[in-house]
């Protein structure tokens, strides 16, 4: 009995725990401005332009293609002569891929291709429909 009643008073004597935010979390800052769409354009340019091996040019497509947007033409452009640059075929015509997914609609996605169609014979870049065409 005198066991219980010291440990009852024990845990009455301790400090309530309070609640601490974890170490990883960030106040949110309004300090930050909205990145234009010619700004994220002119950066990705340059980045594929820069981009010397195959895991540069795929990181940076995964973190183009992560934005809610699409990619304007010249970054497209870009992306893919990167690609072939770092002799990756199949990533080129991957990009072809991930504005299929991107864009609204099927009229969308062929402006896209008529625009770039001198890029892609230029580079002997076929898209998934003509390759797999039955």
């Amino acid at each position: 009995m005198l066991r219980a009643q010291l440990a009852s008073t024990l845990l009455r004597a301790r400090p309530a725990a309070t609640r601490v935010a974890p170490a990883f979390a960030r106040p949110s800052s309004s300090a930050h401005g909205q990145e234009t769409f010619e700004s994220f354009t002119e950066r990705y340019v340059n980045f594929f332009q820069s981009a010397q091996d195959l895991f540069e040019v795929q990181r940076g497509l995964n973190n183009c293609f992560a934005h809610d947007l699409v990619p304007a033409p010249a970054v497209v452009e870009a992306a893919v002569r990167a690609a072939r640059r770092v002799n990756d075929y199949a990533t080129a015509v991957r990009v072809f891929e991930g504005i299929k997914e991107k864009v609204e609609n099927k009229q969308q996605y062929q402006s896209y291709l008529d625009e770039l169609k001198p890029l892609r014979e230029e580079l002997g870049i076929n898209i998934r429909e003509e390759l797999y065409s039955s």
